[in-house]
């Protein structure tokens, strides 16, 4: 894709963070209201986490070919499809009291959902200057730290006060804001000619698979306890109904500066960030799991966390694209799919660690598996040292 004149690029930005806000709250805002669906649908904790699950484990397979699929069409038509599926679904799953129809609107927005994504983050960096590109991408970026944290607060909110449905129209409201921009302001741009074959085989590198390993362990690691924030807050701090959604939302605001000093961080200081990270999220969870009963301690840790979580979606697309930079498609694609992966997996073990242990103990599985993630974070600096891009 060439720079154009004739669109203005922030524009363009902007309605691409406004649609992975969107799409990342229809995501992960139900993490949230997990206790919540629960309630509504009559079943247990452990069937209301299919709503996080099923979502993620289709995107991590999908995510291996659809961006390259739709990344030689339109953008501006592949946009545009993707957010009124996303719309559809949510007004769906808000008519319809049935547990099996509302895991299938999950499952098939998730479906469509790596094209939006990687096609944001690819288009980011090729509609500015090269020097520009990691800012450019970190904008957007911010669209999934606001999804991801600040829609989780807000759908927390809304089931809590209003109920499960009108969550579920919360999610297709923000979609559509994000569809009618697409339609009305995003000009018509064409796809990239590339055959899937050439990515692939551009991509098929050490340094990538380091890379993404490093990710994956790193990310298993942080959702082994972020996947269940809003169980912890209620069960252990006991910061519920309105004090929930405020310290959530918090934490969303922080994660929007760690997303800003990400995209400085990483021009700047690539591997040191990178390096640094796991050692500084170790810290955090010890002090979660020694103060997460008191309330103010937990809070100013929360907003910590915030920031630290903003910086690490930066660092984790980062990370897997910049490894392979002559297939941006299908790097960011396998970014998408290694993190719901590891959402899945750390999912599921935070979950096996509540059952077994306490939900405290989330915090001691996250901090063993982060520190695990240096063996391959290491190396992949060692195998490139000199990566400053």
């Amino acid at each position: 894709m060439e720079r154009n004149e004739e669109y203005n690029p922030n524009l363009l930005i902007l309605i691409m963070t406004i649609g992975t806000f969107g799409i990342l709250s229809t995501e992960l805002g139900v993490i949230g209201i997990l206790p919540q669906i629960a309630q509504y649908f009559n079943i247990g904790i452990n069937y209301a986490g299919l709503f996080v699950s099923s979502f993620s484990i289709t995107i991590a397979i999908s995510s291996l070919f659809i961006p390259l699929i739709f990344s030689k069409y339109d953008i501006k038509k592949v946009f545009s499809l993707v957010l009124s599926i996303f719309v559809i679904c949510s007004f769906v799953s808000a008519l319809y009291k049935n547990f099996y129809i509302a895991i299938l609107c999950r499952i098939i927005p998730a479906l469509f959902y790596p094209a939006y994504i990687s096609l944001s983050l690819t288009v980011a960096a090729e509609i500015v200057p090269e020097e520009k590109a990691t800012e450019s991408v970190s904008r957007v970026m911010m669209g999934v730290s606001a999804g991801s944290i600040i829609g989780v607060p807000i759908t927390t909110f809304m089931a809590t006060v209003l109920g499960f449905k009108s969550a579920m129209l919360w999610f297709a409201v923000v979609n559509l804001i994000a569809l009618i921009a697409t339609l009305i302001f995003f000009p018509n741009l064409p796809g990239n000619p590339t055959s899937y074959g050439t990515q692939i085989s551009n991509a098929k590198t050490r340094l990538f698979l380091v890379s993404c390993l490093g990710v994956f362990v790193l990310l298993t690691g942080i959702c082994t306890s972020y996947s269940y924030m809003s169980q912890f807050l209620q069960t252990i701090t006991h910061i519920i109904d309105l004090n929930l959604s405020i310290t959530l939302f918090l934490f969303g605001i922080a994660s929007l500066f760690g997303n800003w000093a990400a995209g400085k961080l990483l021009v700047s200081k690539p591997n040191q960030t990178v390096i640094t990270y796991p050692f500084i999220t170790a810290i955090l969870f010890i002090l979660l799991f020694y103060y997460c009963n008191k309330v103010i301690p937990t809070v100013l840790l929360m907003i910590v966390w915030g920031f630290l979580d903003g910086l690490v979606n930066n660092i984790i697309q980062y990370w897997i694209v910049s490894a392979a930079p002559d297939a941006p498609e299908f790097a960011n694609g396998i970014f998408i799919s290694v993190l719901n992966i590891a959402i899945t997996i750390g999912t599921s073990i935070g979950g096996f660690i509540i059952v077994s242990y306490g939900t405290v103990y989330i915090f001691i599985g996250s901090l063993v598996i982060s520190l695990l993630s240096l063996i391959f974070l290491a190396l992949r600096v060692r195998i490139n040292p000199d990566y400053t891009k």
